[in-house]
């Protein structure tokens, strides 16, 4: 299943996306599951299979105002520098790392599939960088590598667009580069585990107007997905609807020379051949 998050006449709804538009899921099951965090914390995928079975699409997708497909996640983990070459691009003759690097972002720092990214009125260097989502079901702490698998609900995309002269405004820290106002996007849906096994391996490409960017597959992580749940859970209880952001390959703006900074009216797209397209076109800050 396809899970998507939109707005409908101002009202945050949520449904299941099909090749021909939207079956509304707020309308049939919203009094027991109000949205996808509800409806992943009670473990009621079937639920939403059974309600949408022989049912036509309610609205075109292209009609509707895209949301992030979780909401209001109680965390949103992103994992740095994570495919092998990327770390390369730091030609620091470093071993790989043992551990991820890690940091967090808010939930306002990231918008839908379709809608605007926002380039800031301070900054010139609005940077993207696309990335694998995963989605966490169930919950748990100090969770064993071999039953991390087990806690994904499915997987979505995210562009971790990221305002680069703002990453070390302090000395030790990346938090303001990562988390401006719309900067980032996360979409368009969720594919759930049952349709998409997370194993893998998943490619991941990026473009900016056209232009491949970006382009790496899962079986290159140095952090595989497994080892990401297991880690983050030794120290923090990961929830339902928790979502990680996996890292980013070779190839963001930063990396050429001159750097190639997103623009007014660029768009950007970040794919995965079995998840589906994220898209946004960058727009200046009102």
């Amino acid at each position: 299943m396809r899970l998507v998050s939109y707005l409908l006449d101002g009202e945050p709804r949520y449904g299941a996306a099909v090749a021909d538009g939207v079956i509304d899921l707020t309308r049939r099951i919203g009094r027991d599951f109000s949205d996808v965090k509800a409806l992943i914390a009670a473990n009621a995928l079937a639920d939403a299979q059974e309600a949408v079975a022989g049912q036509k699409p309610d609205y075109a997708l292209d009609k509707l105002v895209l949301l992030p497909p979780v909401l209001a996640p109680e965390k949103l983990w992103c994992i740095g520098v994570n495919y092998a070459e990327r770390n390369a691009e730091y030609k620091d003759n470093s071993d790989l790392p043992k551990y991820p690097s890690l940091f967090v972002r808010s939930m306002s720092s990231m918008t839908g599939s379709g809608q605007p990214l926002e380039k800031p009125k301070v900054s010139e260097q609005l940077d993207y960088e696309g990335e694998l989502v995963i989605v966490i079901g169930q919950g748990g702490r100090h969770i064993p590598r071999e039953k991390a698998w087990s806690h994904i609900f499915g997987m979505t995309l995210c562009n971790e667009g990221t305002i680069r002269d703002w990453l070390r405004h302090g000395k030790f820290n990346v938090t303001q580069g990562k988390n401006f106002d719309r900067s980032g996007s996360i979409g368009p849906w969720i594919v759930t585990s049952d349709e998409l096994d997370p194993r893998g391996p998943h490619d991941i490409v990026t473009r900016v107007n056209g232009e491949v960017r970006q382009q790496d597959t899962t079986e290159r992580l140095m952090f595989p997905f497994d080892f990401i749940i297991s880690y983050l859970s030794t120290f923090a209880t990961l929830k339902p609807g928790d979502m990680i952001v996996t890292g980013t390959p070779t190839g963001a703006g930063a990396r050429f020379d001159p750097p190639r900074w997103l623009k007014v009216g660029d768009v950007v797209e970040v794919e995965s051949s079995r998840i589906g397209v994220l898209r946004n076109t960058v727009a200046a800050e009102q």
